[in-house]
C-alpha cells in the first residue's frame, strides 16, 4: 500500500490560487490512478481530478474543469493539483487518493490508499 502526504492547503481570497502537493512514499505511482477529492462540511466526499499513471490521461469534474490541473512529477514521486480562480464554494479539506490499476474511477470507495487531507478555504 502506498503512503500519500498531502501539502500545500491554506486560506485565499476568492480568484485566487493554491497548488496541493500529493507526496508517495513505500512505492511508485507506476500502476496506479491518482485521484484528487474533496469534502467539504455536511457533504460527501466528491471527485475533483484524476490522472493514470500510464498514460497521463486526466479527467476533471464540471465543477472545476478549466480552473483545476492535476499533474505529476515522476521523479518525485508527487502528484500536484494546481487550483486557478478559485471560489468560495470551492471551500473543503482536499484528500490526494490511490487505485491499483488503469482504470479511472469516480466514487471514493474505489480508491485503495488516502492522504491525512489539507484544508482549503476560499474567503469571498
Amino acid at each position: 500500500q502506498v503512503q500519500l502526504v498531502e501539502s500545500g492547503g491554506g486560506l485565499v481570497q476568492a480568484g485566487g490560487s493554491l497548488r496541493l502537493s500529493c507526496a508517495a512514499s513505500g512505492r511508485t505511482f507506476s500502476g496506479y490512478v491518482m485521484g484528487w477529492f474533496r469534502q467539504a462540511p455536511g457533504k460527501e466526499r466528491e471527485f475533483v481530478a484524476a490522472n493514470r499513471w500510464s498514460t497521463g490521461s486526466t479527467y476533471y469534474a464540471d465543477s472545476v474543469k478549466g480552473r483545476f490541473t492535476i499533474s505529476r512529477d515522476n521523479a518525485k514521486n508527487t502528484v500536484y493539483l494546481q487550483m486557478n480562480s478559485l471560489k468560495p464554494e470551492d471551500t473543503a479539506v482536499y484528500y490526494c487518493a490511490a487505485r491499483v490499476g488503469n482504470v479511472v474511477r469516480y466514487e471514493a470507495l474505489e480508491y485503495d490508499s488516502w492522504g491525512q487531507g489539507t484544508q482549503v478555504t476560499v474567503s469571498s
